[in-house]
Formats: C-alpha cells, structure tokens, sequence
C-alpha cells in the first residue's frame, strides 16, 4: 500500500511517500525558521501562506524522487490537528482534494499520534504497549499506549512546554529562534553545578511537568548578573538547564514505567533529537531492565514520514472494518484522547 503523508500543522510543511511493505520511500520537508525568526516565534497568517507556496511543489518532487505516478496512490494521509487553523486547512484541502481526484481514502491523523508512532520509522521499532514522552515546542506529556488509539494520559505540564523554556532560555542567553540546539550545543561546554537551577515537580507523586518556574529562574539569573554575559557563563547556565530538564524528564519516565509495568519507552517530538536527553534516557531505561526507542534524528521534528506511517497502521485497522473515515474537518484543539 502507497501512502502520501501531508502534515501543515504549524511552521513546517511535510510530505512523504510511505509503502507499507518497502517502508519510507521519499520524503520532503521546508522548514519557515527563517521567516519567524525576526518575530520570535510563528506567525499563524504568514505560516499559512508560506504553506500554500510549498505544499504542491514538495508533492511533486516526491513523486519525482520515489519514481512514482500519483494514480498509484492508495490513500492519502493528513494532519487534521491540533494545530492553527489555517495552517490546518491548506494540508487538508490538499489532501482531500487528490483524494477526492483519485477516488482513493483520506485518513486524518492526529499531530501527536504522528509523533507517538515516529519511532516505527526506525530500523528497529518498538511494539506494544509502551509507554510514550512527547517533547516538542508546544506538548511534554507522558501516555500510556496500550495499542493503535489505545491512550491514557500518565502526565502533562501545567504551563509551558519543555521546547519552549528552550526557546525563551535562548533568548536569555542572546540566540535566537528556535533555541533548542543553539542551547544543547552551549551546554556541551558548560561546567556542570556552576550555576543553580530548580528542578519543578522532581519529588512530586504525579507524573505531571512544569516548566514556566525554570525558565522564570534562567531569566532572574541572567538579570542578576552586572557584567555582560562572558561565553563560560552561557555555557556554564546552559548546562545547567539542560541537566535540570533532563532529570526531571528522567525521573518522570522511570516513575511512569514502574507505575505502568511497562518495559518501552518512546519518545517523539522536536526535543527528541536532544543528543543529552537521548543518551540520559537510554541510561536510566537500562537500569531498570527496560529500553528507550527513538525516530530517526531527522524526523523528530514535524514532517510527512510520521503521518504516513500512522495512517498507515490505522489502515490496516480499516481492512478489518474498524476504521470510521470522516470527511473533511480541523481540529485546531484536538485531544489525543478525544475520538
């Protein structure tokens, strides 16, 4: 089975071709940083409008790639939220447009399970259940997977998310949008313990986050400081942060495990690719008999590839008479856990 996967959920338009037997085939991506950059953050109108440029172009040069004649399409993939409206509504006219053209289905995914079953890209996925870590600019959730759509939310943050005390301990430190790799790169420098930071919610009994009072402590200690900030101390603060995120996420998953009996753990999202996070989570999954499973570094952020393939597992749901194929809609506000 050919599956065209279309995600256009926020600053990223994704395409990929996904043969269920062969695996990914092709896929393209184009990133709108550079765009948002200068405002700190996404624009939803001018992200709209970028989405529409790109989308058809990235199609066709995917096609082009994998050798591939869209009749020989047999369903078509796309992101019906969460996410901005706008956004949302150019991938799904798209999508529903070529379904509607080839008479072939239409099946929409929701944005975080795509990043839920990205690990099912790698060369040695993870089977059910498992328990899953969604980290990303805007999610920090811990879920229970017992299967495909079989979801129980373990834990969530409270206030921000972890990708976004990353952009705004960037801003801090004078880097800019996003700030994710720029402050993983810095911490790689950094002394560790030169600076103090807090841990939110380490001790707490639940398996909920909070992050809005780190990144409130990242800003009072820049502002305290009397001199310009020297490059050891970017680096110093930098290392710091990133070890505080990573043992409250550590701490959290190994709680969730034990909780849950479970022996996998998968973790999706942008913040995924954090080489630091990657290697303390493997560390402590070990320890306790279990094992961490990853996307590929390159499909840890929003792409087509995710899409795909999880439409791909709800289709073979769909030859069992399972799958309920709605027509076109956004869901801007969607639940995981919400039908």
């Amino acid at each position: 089975m050919l599956v065209l996967g279309v995600e256009s959920s926020c600053d990223e338009t994704g395409v990929a071709l996904y043969d269920t037997d062969k695996g990914l085939l092709a896929e393209a991506l184009h990133t709108q940083i550079d765009m948002h950059r200068d405002y700190g953050g996404v624009v939803p109108e001018l992200a709209s409008r970028d989405h529409i440029r790109r989308i058809i172009p990235l199609i066709d040069r995917i096609m082009l790639q994998a050798k591939k004649n869209k009749n020989e399409l047999d369903a078509v993939a796309v992101t019906e939220g969460p996410g901005l409206a706008g956004a949302l509504l150019v991938g799904t006219s798209v999508a529903y447009a070529i379904g509607e053209a080839l008479e072939i289905p239409v099946v929409g995914i929701h944005h975080l399970e795509g990043h839920l079953l990205s690990p099912l890209l790698s060369p040695d996925p993870p089977t059910f259940p498992f328990v899953a870590l969604l980290i990303s600019g805007g999610n920090t959730q811990l879920i229970e997977v017992q299967g495909l759509g079989k979801y129980k939310l373990l834990g969530e943050t409270l206030d921000d998310a972890i990708g976004e005390a990353f952009d705004k301990t960037a801003q801090a430190l004078g880097k800019p949008y996003p700030g994710g790799p720029a402050v993983s790169a810095m911490a790689e420098f950094g002394t560790p313990k030169k600076v103090n930071l807090p841990r939110p919610l380490l001790h707490s009994h639940d398996l909920d986050f909070s992050f809005s009072g780190l990144k409130t402590a990242v800003m009072n200690t820049v502002k305290q400081q009397t001199q310009p900030l020297s490059e050891e101390f970017k680096n110093d603060l930098s290392r710091e942060f990133v070890d505080a995120v990573t043992e409250v996420l550590v701490v959290k998953c190994v709680n969730a495990l034990k909780r849950t009996k479970l022996k996998t753990l998968v973790v999706g999202g942008g913040v995924s690719a954090n080489k630091q996070i990657r290697s303390a989570l493997i560390r402590a999954c070990r320890k306790i008999g279990a094992r961490a499973y990853f996307p590929p570094s390159n499909l840890c952020t929003d792409n087509g590839a995710m899409i795909a393939v999880a439409a791909a597992a709800h289709l073979r749901e769909l030859t069992e008479g399972k799958l309920d194929l709605q027509g076109f809609q956004i869901k801007p506000r969607w639940t995981l856990s919400a039908p």
